[in-house]
């Protein structure tokens, strides 16, 4: 059964597909995230703010966040807990 979170803004993302939660802080996902723009497999979900998480997905596609990374991961165990009593 798919696992849906909210990422902000009424966008949605499947939690099966995440690889990772990272800040865009760093060089190195900086650089990741340019590439992907480069490619066009960023999808940028953070409605002109400023981006506080990049979600790596597992079709190397990259989705940009406004909310942080703590609050997407906190999301997505509540959503995974739920699932598990169900």
């Amino acid at each position: 059964m798919q696992t849906l979170i909210h990422i902000g803004f009424g966008n949605i993302v499947n939690t099966e597909k995440i690889i990772a939660v990272v800040s865009p802080d760093s060089a190195p996902v900086k650089r990741m995230v340019q590439k992907a723009k480069e490619n066009g497999t960023v999808i940028d979900a953070t409605q002109g703010r400023k981006t506080k998480a990049v979600l790596v997905m597992e079709n190397s596609q990259v989705v940009l966040s406004a909310l942080l990374p703590e609050t997407i991961a906190a999301r997505a165990q509540t959503e995974s807990r739920d699932t598990d009593e169900a």
